[in-house]
């Protein structure tokens, strides 16, 4: 079999043709699927191999201490014997994969069975080698709807579980995670799912927006300067119940950043390797405790426990490291709509005989990378689960690296915003376009250079080349096509509105649910460049947010489309829905209720009206719309508020910000930029990759919800509540 081994000596890392591994009594023998990388880990092991021996011996004092014993015993000769015979031994790496059981070692009978698949974990035991022999109390089972990618993060789970439980949290305590590495976007996810309220704090941007989507309430870049302000306005002036170091460095500033943002009494656990000097007094003044975590959990480094398959009483240890690595990957399962999200973390995938190029990319750190797998040769389990798939999570249909596109409706705004936009975007083929008119079809298959055109949509839905659907009809048909293009399994981008009921909107998800396919809307304002540097600005200043959106529409002719019940039924579902997933999406939290109120209609249909939303985190978001004014007027604005910060958008053209006594004016432009673009390559790219969805699928399903609620709210006369 192979396997990556390093040399202690030398560093040299190969991939290297050894004996295969044997099951002996207690242990499974496991074929892998896939193995992670951690970065952080692995890397320091190697880049340790690879000092010198001077540099060695400076790194770890300890070791060249025993040394020096060993030849006041033993004598020089023997002891350097002793040492270069330990250098020459090659080191396995790895430490977390997933595969399927070969071989059931005796005393395991019935626990597990051959072909079952299971987590495994342990240095120099869950190696990235083609077979490894396991202990049973390092193994956990995997669920059916868990892929291997996912579940070969379960070892790393298990030392983010472990560091949150040192901290015994309580439901609504703020727990800051310092280092926004592997480990800490596990542990920040974890204590999300245990109630608790995460802040999390890095360097890295990138990484701090990846701790958002995992459930992060605010994120703070050290290199920003100071977090306290935001910690402080989010907890209420107290400060973090308990603190996670998960970074990896020499210096000690995380224990003073650690000792700065907790409250009084508060807790340390610390998982990562980095400095531990710290200063006495602030710890003393508000007698912080400090913890360190045992990687895995209980049982770890006890030799009798993973060797020897010795269990502990579950009255005593409720949570051993084998209990954790299977919550871990229970925590996967699909069947839970709140979950462990890891697929967001993989950015590299390497065949198992790139092993060497993977390390080089890691060690060397020539681009940007986080979670890093290697895949085995073999049957592997699909990496799309046929099972429940929440509309919160998509993982989209198998990469193609094409989004073969059908487009259904190709009316003003198709013909003027969308196709010229698609067709300039690499990832797109124009496939098929079906309109009403044969004569429409034509002439857009020419303009816009379609293989394809007709008026029947069963060209695209029974096609099975075609992998995306691009729905740009009348309002009335959205929910009924959308729905086809699900139960077909392709991929579909509808404008808005997604649906004009409650039925319809049920209709929708029921098909999302067993599709294996992504649902996205248009509401293009959340991919704008100027929104996504609001939302940043708004969670960096923390706490409660206000938003207020003033829209400016102008009438609409009276004999437009969008006013007939038959196709449009009107510009609350038709256009309010942009400002109501703005609002969702700038505040980053879920609507609770919805309560709307209108003006006497004068003339043609309920254009003029203010919409109330209330979020789970305390925030509001007023959205006033209106045809009563003048179009020569600034159509949209938003006015945003947040900890002292302002934020103010003027028609999508530029942006202010005022904070600290301070007014800074940002990306001002002569064109307008509504997210059009970036929406439309966004979409292409989640297809032609195999997802997810480019926008949180739950977030969207809850703008359209909300929206209809508008509605209901004004035929009601009162607030209506989502929950």
């Amino acid at each position: 079999m192979r396997q990556v081994v390093q040399s202690a000596r030398s560093g040299k890392l190969t991939l290297k043709e050894v004996p295969e591994a044997r099951v002996r009594g207690g242990y499974l023998l496991v074929r892998t699927h896939a193995s992670l990388i951690s970065a952080g880990t692995e890397r320091m092991v190697v880049q340790f191999a690879k000092k010198s021996m001077i540099a060695k011996a400076k790194a770890r004092p300890d070791l060249v201490k025993k040394v020096l014993e060993k030849a006041k015993r033993d004598g020089i000769g023997s002891t350097m014997r002793a040492v270069m015979s330990r250098l020459d031994e090659p080191l396995p790496l790895g430490y977390s994969a997933v595969g399927d059981v070969v071989e059931v070692g005796a005393g395991l009978e019935g626990k597990f069975r051959v072909g079952q698949r299971v987590a495994i974990a342990g240095a120099g035991l869950a190696n990235h080698a083609e077979l490894n022999a396991v202990p049973e109390n390092l193994c956990a089972p995997v669920p059916d709807d868990v892929n291997d990618e996912e579940a070969c993060f379960g070892t790393l789970g298990a030392i983010a579980m472990n560091g949150v439980r040192l901290l015994e949290p309580q439901l609504g305590d703020v727990i800051a995670v310092i280092g926004a590495g592997l480990v800490g976007q596990l542990a920040a996810q974890l204590a999300d799912l245990a109630g608790c309220r995460v802040v999390a704090l890095d360097y890295n941007a990138e990484r701090l927006k990846l701790s958002e989507y995992g459930g992060a309430e605010l994120t703070c870049n050290l290199g920003d300067g100071d977090p306290m302000a935001a910690i402080m306005n989010l907890s209420g002036g107290r400060g973090c119940d308990g603190v996670i170091i998960a970074a990896a460095t020499d210096s000690s500033e995380p224990f003073d950043t650690a000792a700065a943002i907790s409250r009084d009494k508060g807790k340390v656990s610390l998982i990562g390797v980095t400095g531990t000097e710290f200063d006495y007094r602030a710890f003393m003044k508000k007698e912080l405790s400090v913890v360190v975590s045992r990687s895995y959990g209980p049982g770890r480094y006890d030799p009798d426990y993973e060797n020897q398959h010795v269990k502990y009483p579950i009255g005593f240890v409720r949570w051993t490291e084998t209990r954790n690595l299977e919550e871990a990957v229970r925590l996967m399962s699909r069947r839970r709509d709140h979950r462990l999200q890891v697929e967001q973390m993989i950015t590299h995938k390497f065949p198992f005989s790139d092993a060497e190029r993977a390390y080089d990319m890691v060690i060397k750190n020539t681009e940007p990378h986080l979670g890093v797998i290697l895949e085995y040769p073999g049957e592997a389990k699909e990496k799309t689960p046929k099972l429940r798939t929440p509309v919160s999570v998509s993982t989209g249909k198998p990469a193609t690296g094409k989004c073969v596109l059908g487009v259904i409706g190709a009316g003003n705004f198709a013909r003027a915003v969308l196709l010229p936009r698609l067709k300039k975007i690499n990832e797109v083929e124009l496939h098929t376009l079906v309109t009403r008119r044969g004569i429409s079809a034509d002439h857009s298959e020419d303009t816009f250079g379609f293989a394809h055109s007709g008026t029947d949509d069963a060209a695209i839905f029974e096609n099975p080349e075609i992998n995306a659907v691009l729905i740009s009809t009348p309002h009335s048909s959205h929910a009924a096509l959308t729905t086809r293009a699900l139960e077909a399994d392709k991929n579909v981008l509808v404008e808005k509105p997604m649906a004009l009921d409650r039925e319809q909107l049920n209709t929708v998800i029921r098909a999302r649910i067993k599709s294996d396919a992504f649902l996205s809307v248009g509401f293009n304002r959340r991919f704008a460049p100027l929104s996504m540097r609001a939302r940043d600005r708004l969670a960096q200043a923390g706490g409660n947010k206000y938003v207020l959106l003033r829209v400016n529409a102008g009438q609409l002719p009276e004999d437009s489309w969008q006013n007939t019940a038959e196709e449009g039924n009107g510009r609350i579902l038709g256009e309010v829905c942009h400002f109501v997933d703005l609002a969702r999406f700038l505040i980053g939290n879920d609507i609770k209720t919805v309560q709307a109120a209108a003006a006497s209609v004068s003339q043609g249909v309920c254009d003029d009206l203010t919409v109330s939303l209330n979020f789970a985190d305390g925030s509001l978001a007023t959205i006033a719309y209106t045809a009563l004014g003048d179009t020569a007027y600034s159509k949209e604005l938003v006015e945003a508020f947040a900890g002292g910060t302002v934020v103010n958008i003027d028609d999508f053209r530029g942006m202010t910000v005022t904070a600290a006594g301070k007014e800074s004016k940002q990306g001002r432009s002569i064109e307008q930029d509504k997210g059009h673009a970036a929406e439309l390559e966004a979409f292409a790219k989640a297809v032609a990759s195999g997802g997810p969805a480019p926008a949180d699928e739950a977030e969207i399903v809850e703008s359209s919800f909300a929206t209809i609620a508008v509605l209901e709210s004004l035929q009601r006369g009162g607030p209506v509540d989502l929950s």
